[in-house]
């Protein structure tokens, strides 16, 4: 169980291109909370994930993570985050197993199996993954959540290239893990009717 996580963001103002994507933007969540970015393609959902992990920074506005304030020094909140943007982040030339050995360096062999029986990636185990489908590779590339033991989840469209039972899998795993104490931020263009969420929309 994690201990009570809370993230407030207050008077956001993200700008690209010599565009507001955001000016103004304040919402706070806390531990249990599955929260939805909302907003036109172009609208900075993206931006505002990388935002508040540390890849991009705002022209203005505080974000403040469990009491501390990481507006500047992202440290204190990275150590406690998994970040999930567009690109798979994993290694197709490697195998399935590779990728999570690669991933979580530390994650006992029975933790490696449970979790490949999870996403039903076990029958897959030794194959490259530059020859599994496209929601096969995301699977594998999702398998941080299910092997990771941090408190928030920033997800940008965590449910592309996945299938039905690759949708159901996932939703499970967030219900999971806010139900324990985890807070999850996602950008998703799919309705979720199995997930209980907040929203927070963005003006395009």
């Amino acid at each position: 169980m994690h201990s009570f996580a809370s993230l407030t963001v207050s008077d956001l103002w993200i700008e690209r291109a010599e565009r507001d994507l955001c000016k103004g933007l304040s919402f706070s969540v806390q531990s249990g909370d599955v929260v939805r970015i909302l907003g036109e393609n172009g609208a900075g959902k993206s931006s505002l994930l990388k935002v508040i992990v540390g890849i991009l920074s705002p022209l203005q506005g505080q974000i403040v993570y469990s009491g501390e304030d990481v507006t500047v020094d992202r440290r204190f909140l990275q150590q406690d985050v998994i970040y999930l943007g567009h690109s798979a982040g994993i290694k197709p030339q490697l195998t399935v197993i590779e990728n999570l050995r690669w991933y979580c360096p530390d994650a006992s062999p029975s933790a490696l199996h449970e979790v490949l029986e999870s996403l039903e990636l076990i029958d897959h185990i030794d194959v490259p993954v530059k020859k599994l489908s496209a929601g096969q590779a995301r699977r594998v590339a999702l398998s941080r959540l299910w092997l990771g033991k941090k408190t928030l989840w920033l997800l940008d469209e965590p449910f592309a290239s996945l299938d039905v039972r690759g949708v159901e899998l996932l939703e499970a795993c967030i219900r999971q893990h806010a139900s324990v104490g985890g807070l999850v931020l996602l950008t998703t263009h799919q309705d979720l009717p199995s997930l209980s969420t907040r929203d927070v929309a963005l003006l395009s």
